[in-house]
């Protein structure tokens, strides 16, 4: 039995039986109408050559990193280096035609895959940036430093390509506080304390990551946070764009995608985790709140009590 506030979203799949008739299956070339917001059960890679060329606006991959993983019976080994390399370039390569010209592409990774993955997408992408993001969470170890870092590449498939900076600032305390004439200089000055609006760098240490008492935690080992996501869709898309996971998982991209008004699309093998998916596309429907970003920004970790609930994007 879960404690009363544990929202953790763990259904079987006969629990959620109704969630994965909300399903699809693509087994025959589909136009773009049949697949827009929907969730696709199936191998990403007998899926995408049945996809409509040059759809999505925007890539957001987070494929098995090269590690022994179990996903609720779909495990995953660990490779050589070599053998992780041509798996990366194999679904690189697969989904090369169902991006636009214009496209932007992430792909999440660890400090161990992450120069396989670097060098895979620099074959067919103009790399822009590599995004190391902290975790906060992390096991400890005895002979080594905690794991407490994971890194996201940011690549596109032209020089042309969209990055909203502005729907990306980030909100800081201001700890020294500096005045002109008595008046904040580039900060402001609240009931809950000094604050400054500044521009995001590739480096990420306000986010948390999905637990037990929060809406949007799922039973899933890998799970993303919707505010990690929200920086990326809201960075590199616009609303009624197109956004696209090859790799689902419990449906994180598509939610958050869903909540900041974009089309969305995800491919998932783990029928579970289909099921989890639409369990949390349709709880959007009546919330589109996201953790840690309120009224256009997003807030400092551990910030959260001073902001009032709201729902404004």
């Amino acid at each position: 039995m879960k404690a009363g506030r544990n929202k953790t979203i763990d259904l079987s799949i006969e629990e959620g039986a109704c969630y994965l008739d909300r399903c699809i299956t693509v087994t025959e070339p589909a136009d773009t109408e049949r697949i827009l917001d929907k969730t696709v059960r199936g191998d990403t890679f007998a899926v995408l050559p049945y996809l409509p060329e040059g759809f999505v606006d925007l890539l957001i991959a987070d494929p098995p990193y090269n590690l022994d993983k179990d996903f609720h019976g779909k495990k995953f080994r660990k490779q050589s280096d070599e053998c992780y390399e041509e798996y990366t370039e194999s679904w690189v390569q697969a989904i090369l035609p169902v991006l636009k010209d214009n496209a932007t592409v992430y792909v999440c990774c660890d400090w161990a895959s992450s120069p396989s993955v670097g060098r895979v997408l620099k074959k067919y992408f103009h790399i822009q940036n590599r995004i190391t993001w902290q975790r906060e969470k992390g096991r400890g170890a005895l002979s080594n430093w905690k794991n407490g870092m994971e890194d996201i590449w940011f690549a596109t498939k032209s020089d042309t390509y969209t990055f909203n900076v502005e729907a990306v600032m980030v909100r800081r305390r201001v700890i020294a506080p500096y005045k002109v004439d008595g008046k904040p200089k580039d900060w402001e000055e609240t009931a809950e304390g000094n604050f400054r609006n500044t521009y995001p760098s590739n480096f990420w240490d306000d986010i948390s990551i999905p637990y037990w008492s929060m809406p949007e935690n799922t039973a899933h080992p890998t799970q993303k946070p919707e505010k990690l996501l929200a920086k990326l869709i809201l960075a590199s898309s616009n609303p009624g764009d197109v956004v696209f996971d090859p790799f689902l998982g419990s449906g994180s991209t598509s939610v958050t995608a869903k909540k900041l008004g974009r089309h969305y699309l995800g491919i998932e093998i783990n029928d579970r985790y289909c099921v989890w998916a639409e369990k949390r596309l349709e709880m959007a429907e009546s919330d589109s709140s996201i953790q840690g970003y309120t009224d256009g920004v997003f807030w400092e970790r551990n910030t959260n009590a001073l902001q009032k609930n709201s729902k404004k994007h």
